[in-house]
């Protein structure tokens, strides 16, 4: 009996191991086609070829290309609350459509659609793990955890946040779904998969080089008075982004609803395209263009950075509901950094210190208004932000949750 239990143990956390390397290894490979993808289309091409409107034909004849992909094989990919969503209801998820899955990721990012790559990951992995649990005995009964593991430490290794995926998965839980799996910690088994997905992506990164990069790390500033005093503004600006969000999602939700699919496709493609040329800073999930960003902030107009702000969430909504589908966590931190920038300038000047905390309160209350999980949202701003300001951050991000939430009367 012990020696059974001893081996059920193990099974257990080998299998947890390959989950994590598995997840290491696809983010790994999804981010290095990206990064070759999107140098082909968007720097060899154009260097080599002069194409009139280039940006504006690569969106509209792409989008139109999704559109035909999606009538063809179904709604791919599905956006993680819906996947997850799919777990709890369901106690399953489909898995049968792999390739198409891993195809309709690809393309919307591929032709600068404004959306992060975490919806895509999401549906891979889960599908994964149900797969193993309908064909491995051991496996079958705990898919619907197994496929939890998978997305936080696909989420932890694409965002480079360790315990931002831990947090996204459990937060929304019960206590007793988080402590505990067949009498093993949960937390252990997560330390298991996360020590495996960050192995195996360090290590394919440092043989074969990493794919696109992650969000910048803003330099550490020190806080003076004004900044504390003027976190009630920013809170507040990050509350309007997030009810922004939410009212154009539903209105775009409901707007292409009405237009017929490939067309609904390539409208918004010409869209993005006609938006991208103008302003290419709204294109893409945002993680170069805020390198970017906190570079050249001081040579835009603060009502310049905020309307970019707007426009960004926009335009996400607009290719999510389209059908250019995606994540929104990237385009969403994008853009409480732009209104956090040019906020701070129409409040302090040019001041990096009061830039850089307005920054991180500005982010951490929209993101906080748009997942009403605060403890996962200061785990994710880690990736841009000192520890240190661990504690301003969660305030934040709790008010922008409870903020919004009372703004919607829920």
């Amino acid at each position: 009996m012990k020696n059974t239990k001893v081996r059920n143990q193990l099974e257990l956390w080998l299998f947890c191991a390959i989950i994590g390397a598995f997840a290491g290894g696809l983010v790994w490979a999804l981010l290095k086609v990206l990064a070759v993808g999107t140098e082909v289309i968007w720097e060899w091409i154009p260097g080599r070829f002069s194409i009139p409107f280039y940006t504006i034909v690569v969106c509209t004849i792409g989008a139109a290309i999704i559109g035909l992909f999606r009538k063809k094989y179904g709604d791919y990919p599905e956006e993680m609350e819906t996947v997850m969503g799919k777990v709890k209801k369901e106690k399953h998820y489909e898995y049968k459509n792999m390739l198409v899955m891993i195809i309709a990721a690809l393309l919307p990012l591929l032709i600068g659609s404004s959306i992060g790559p975490e919806a895509g990951l999401t549906g891979i992995i889960v599908g994964l793990c149900y797969w193993a649990g309908d064909n491995l005995k051991f496996a079958k009964q705990h898919a619907k955890e197994y496929s939890q593991v998978g997305v936080a430490a696909s989420l932890s290794v694409l965002f480079h946040a360790p315990l931002f995926g831990i947090f996204e998965v459990e937060e929304s839980e019960s206590e007793e779904a988080i402590l505990e799996m067949s009498g093993t910690s949960k937390v252990f088994i997560y330390g298991i998969a996360l020590a495996a997905a960050t192995g195996v992506y360090a290590g394919l990164s440092a043989l074969f080089g990493a794919g696109l990069s992650g969000f910048s790390a803003f330099s550490v500033v020190e806080v003076g008075r004004i900044d504390y005093l003027l976190m009630i503004i920013y809170i507040i600006c990050g509350c309007i982004l997030a009810v922004f969000y939410e009212k154009t999602h539903q209105l775009m939700q409901t707007a292409t609803k009405k237009i017929p699919a490939v067309l609904r496709e390539t409208l918004a493609g010409l869209i993005l395209g006609v938006c991208g040329t103008l302003i290419p800073a709204v294109m893409f999930s945002g993680e170069e263009q805020m390198g970017i960003l906190m570079e050249e902030y001081m040579n835009y107009l603060p009502l310049a950075l905020i309307g970019v702000a707007f426009l960004k969430i926009l335009l996400t909504n607009l290719c999510i509901q389209s059908g250019l589908k995606g994540g929104h966590f990237f385009p969403i931190i994008f853009a409480g950094v732009c209104m956090g920038y040019g906020i701070a300038m129409l409040l302090c000047g040019n001041v990096e210190s009061h830039m850089v905390f307005a920054t991180a309160i500005v982010t951490a209350a929209l993101l906080g208004g748009t997942m009403k999980k605060p403890l996962a949202v200061t785990m994710l701003l880690f990736l841009c932000y000192p520890v240190k300001w661990f504690v301003w951050i969660f305030v934040a991000a709790a008010a922008g949750s409870k903020g919004v939430s009372i703004l919607e009367g829920k």
